[in-house]
């Protein structure tokens, strides 16, 4: 049955807002004068370096940057070269490049077949990159010589059964510091340091078995690292003397406050960290010594970068708002001030055409409160009843901030409301909240999903018999399941790279991404002895409950959510004699993994799908 005609005028193109340019992976130079990071403004990704003293912008490679951004690049301590991470068509089968930033020469650094590597940081002294890579098995600490050329030399610096993550070398070159599990509870992470030939690891940040402990980035004296915990609630910083053990905390204890932490100061005297507040994310300077606070002073909205620059006089952000695109840029610490150095481009479009968010909590089916961000359109006509949509995020331990939602945006134009909650699982609410889907996928979070819902049929505006729910991954699960195990309260559903077999799901991972196999043993149990729980929580249990008509958009090269996820819940679709173009709507895309990755003409083609169908449906 076709969806009411649309009482809202679209002043957004589709295609015009998808391509417009962004700025992403924002890295500074080891000297604090540079920035390097990933722009699309040719219309694909190329790295650029930003001289942030002139402002003057240079693009350095010129077809060699990845398509798909999948990972991050890191700079050598000289700061005349990068080393940067590409992938194939989103397959994130990542290997290693090094570009020297003078010439723009790309040379690919030796890749294990099927592996991933991630680059971590280049030793002072410019021999070794330290990497994080799958080419043993599970994820774990190496080293790649980068003096050998094409004589590659790759030395295994950890080898454990559970992932272990570099988060650096110490300013001298001689210790790394990683982090890692050895115990039995997949929920415990601890903190590590070792030697540079990776002899002499040993524990130094713990506070109990269950809680993720984690060290993060070295002082300048090579003693103190930055350490984050969840042991008391919230996310908590402080600094370790990883020789002396003693941790002194920056973030007030209670778990009131979630916090993460960034980078020291040149000197050492300052650390950046990022609060996250009712979906916003603010940086805060604390002094090491005293401990005391300055939260810098810039609109309500998301920072994505903060790190100190030129000379610690100034910190360099990447910033955004509901109705403000993400810029540079340069806050000066002595008076306050910013100075954009990259503003957000916007083309033709009218930023004023951008609807406002607003926070709000509605109640679940427990009574828990659910806090989410609401869009609302402009321009509707007085008394009409709009279609609306629930947007679940992926994760699920991630969140829903009030930065730039493009698909909010998007769908606000076209005349929808548009609610993104952060359910149950979701991070930035407390280990409390973030936990209460553990092994129940499916479960109380679906119930915040449907509460949505509910919420959505209760706003005046709001056509209560067109309400619908979409995401991806971990939200394209969701959208499957509340499909399945709500069928009477969505009118239609749109899985993106969703998941619908559970025990498949863990297979596949654990051949070909182990640590996301074992990230979701933490996160719904163990496949024999929950394997009744894990049946039921897989959408293609309940497919024969499906009613509304659903869109399903999936990449054939993901590894993290398979295509064989979309195609078993299709097949068993079509062996239950509902008809593909009818009941349900599929398309596949060769050229994609984990989504578009931030590939403009798939962001265009996803979203032009998207619009037709809740056209049609909605």
């Amino acid at each position: 049955m076709l969806g009411a005609p649309m009482t809202i005028t679209e002043r957004l193109p589709l295609e015009e807002l998808a391509s417009l340019p962004t700025v992403a992976a924002v890295t500074v130079s080891p000297d604090g004068e540079r920035a390097a990071f990933y722009w699309d403004r040719t219309g694909r990704f190329e790295l650029y370096v930003l001289d942030l003293r002139s402002g003057e912008v240079r693009q350095v490679t010129h077809g060699e940057a990845p398509r798909h951004l999948m990972a991050g690049f890191v700079w050598t301590r000289a700061g005349d070269a990068v080393v940067f991470s590409r992938d194939n068509d989103g397959d994130e089968r990542q290997a290693l490049h090094h570009l020297d930033l003078a010439s723009g020469s790309v040379r690919t650094l030796d890749h294990a077949p099927g592996s991933m590597d991630y680059a971590v940081d280049v030793q002072p002294d410019g021999a070794r990159v330290l990497v994080n890579s799958t080419r043993a098995g599970q994820m774990n600490v190496f080293a790649h010589d980068l003096t050998r050329g094409d004589d590659a030399v790759w030395t295994a610096l950890t080898a454990y059964g559970a992932p272990a993550t570099a988060t650096g070398w110490s300013p001298d070159g001689s210790r790394f510091a990683f982090n890692t599990n050895e115990t039995d509870d997949f929920k415990n992470r601890d903190g590590y340091v070792a030697n540079a030939d990776g002899t002499g690891a040993r524990r130094v940040f713990s506070l109990g078995v269950g809680s993720e402990d984690v060290v993060g980035a070295w002082h300048p004296d090579g003693r103190r690292v930055t350490v984050t915990s969840d042991a008391d609630g919230g996310q908590r910083v402080g600094v370790l003397d990883v020789d002396s053990g003693e941790t002194r905390w920056l973030t007030p204890a209670g778990g009131a406050v979630e916090e993460s932490a960034g980078r020291f100061s040149r000197d050492g005297r300052f650390l950046l960290a990022i609060r996250n507040r009712e979906s916003t994310l603010v940086p805060v300077v604390y002094d090491v010594e005293s401990g005391g606070a300055r939260e810098l002073r810039l609109p309500p909205g998301v920072t994505q970068t903060a790190r100190f620059v030129l000379d610690d006089t100034c910190v360099l952000v990447q910033h955004a708002s509901a109705t403000r695109r993400p810029e540079l840029l340069l806050y000066d610490l002595s008076t306050g001030g910013t100075r954009v150095l990259l503003p957000a481009e916007y083309g033709t479009l009218d930023p004023e055409a951008f609807v406002p968010d607003e926070y709000v909590r509605y109640p679940s089916f427990d009574g828990q409160q659910v806090p989410a961000i609401l869009y609302r359109p402009r321009g509707a006509r007085p008394g009409a009843r709009l279609p609306a949509l629930v947007h679940v995020h992926g994760g699920p331990t991630a969140q829903f901030f009030r930065g730039f939602d493009l698909y909010a945006q998007f769908l606000a134009d076209r005349g929808y409301v548009v609610l993104c909650p952060n359910v149950r699982g979701s991070t930035g609410y407390g280990v409390a909240w973030r936990d209460a889907n553990l092994k129940d996928w499916g479960g109380g979070d679906l119930g915040d999903v449907v509460a949505g819902a509910a919420y959505l049929k209760s706003l005046p505006e709001v056509d209560p018999e067109r309400v619908g729910v979409f995401g991806g991954s971990f939200g394209g699960y969701m959208s499957y399941m509340a499909a399945v195990k709500a069928p009477d309260v969505f009118r239609v559903s749109v899985p993106i790279v969703g998941i619908t077999d559970l025990h498949m799901l863990y297979e596949d991972n654990s051949r070909v991404m182990p640590q996301l196999g074992y990230y979701f043993r933490g996160l719904m149990g163990d496949p024999v002895e929950d394997a009744d729980l894990w049946r039921d929580r897989s959408a293609v249990t309940h497919a024969a409950n499906l009613r509304a008509p659903m869109l399903m958009l999936h990449g054939t090269n993901d590894p993290r959510c398979p295509v064989s996820q979309a195609r078993v819940f299709r097949d068993r679709l079509l062996e239950l004699g509902r008809r593909e173009g009818e009941d349900f709507e599929y398309h596949e895309f060769e050229d994609e993994g984990h989504g578009p990755g931030g590939d403009i003409q798939g962001k265009i083609r996803n979203y032009r799908l998207l619009a037709d169908f809740l056209a049609r449906r909605l």
